[in-house]
């Protein structure tokens, strides 16, 4: 992943419980500065006016299992890849200000979809369709949230977009929803899949939702680059392959550090990367049967 080529945007929702909006959004106005605004909205938005000009929010989520008054889903403003420090700030000021995550909690990274193109949003399709079982294994996605709130690739989808190639956004549309969706709604169904790309016709990203709720910098900051990292090389390639990769467990903390070095999460920039992405995976690292003398006994 080289420096010269991180121009893709980033956007982050931390979904949080325990702690009231206005504190929240306190502890990131203490990390962006700026001022504090209350909308007034449905949600109960409040909005942190940051000094660089850019808006955090802080709002409700009835998906979320806490009173309506300590629900906060944190939503990022359009980051760039140098801002992910920053990134790391607000989140640890989040934690320190009480708030706390439990199994109802996720984390969704967006990537740009106009950075990306139509080619490019299909050989991601198609990159995560093939790797999709070792990454439901390595980001420890529970069972619950795969049945219901983060589902694997259609395979409808995938037979459309294999067979018909998109080539415009209008192409895409068609292959996702079964038919020509002139006006997609916030809440579409179709939005409750691990790789969303029902924004990419709502607002304008793809989203990942894998990710389980946490107030850990150091995963956030993992799971931003582990997105970054996957929109860069479908954006890059000519061509993908949607052919589902085989999964064994016993070989899986092998193959996927073998993906991520591919991904180019390669060297000591990614080191943390590695290591929380690495952590719910059995066996080893450096070795895809055990290492020789132990196979050998």
């Amino acid at each position: 992943m080289k420096n010269g080529t991180r121009n893709l945007t980033i956007g982050v929702e931390i979904e949080t419980i325990g702690q009231n909006r206005p504190t929240v959004a306190a502890a990131i106005q203490s990390v962006v500065g700026g001022t504090i605004r209350h909308t007034g909205d449905y949600y109960g938005s409040v909005m942190v006016d940051a000094a660089d000009g850019r808006s955090w929010r802080v709002m409700s989520d009835a998906s979320l299992n806490a009173s309506r008054d300590l629900q906060a889903e944190v939503v990022s403003p359009i980051l760039r890849y140098e801002d992910i420090d920053t990134l790391q700030q607000v989140v640890r000021a989040i934690r320190g200000c009480g708030a706390r995550v439990d199994a109802s909690c996720g984390v969704h990274v967006h990537i740009g979809a106009a950075e990306l193109g139509v080619d490019g949003v299909v050989n991601l399709t198609k990159l995560v369709h093939k790797q999709e079982h070792l990454l439901h294994a390595a980001l420890g996605v529970a069972a619950g949230r795969l049945e219901r709130w983060c589902r694997p690739i259609d395979p409808a989808f995938l037979a459309r977009i294999e067979s018909s190639r998109p080539r415009t956004i209008e192409d895409l549309n068609r292959a996702w929803y079964g038919y020509h969706n002139a006006q997609p709604e916030h809440y579409d169904p179709t939005r409750y899949r691990g790789l969303n790309l029902h924004n990419v016709h709502y607002r304008s990203t793809v989203e990942f939702r894998y990710f389980e709720g946490t107030l850990h910098a150091g995963k956030v900051k993992a799971y931003v680059q582990l997105c970054y990292a996957l929109a860069m090389r479908a954006r890059d390639a000519k061509a993908a392959s949607s052919k589902r990769r085989p999964f064994n467990p016993a070989s899986a903390k092998y193959d996927f550090r073998c993906f991520l070095l591919k991904l180019g999460l390669i060297g000591d920039e990614f080191k943390t990367a590695r290591l929380h992405l690495l952590a719910n995976l059995e066996g080893s690292a450096a070795w895809k049967n055990g290492r020789p003398e132990q196979v050998a006994a």
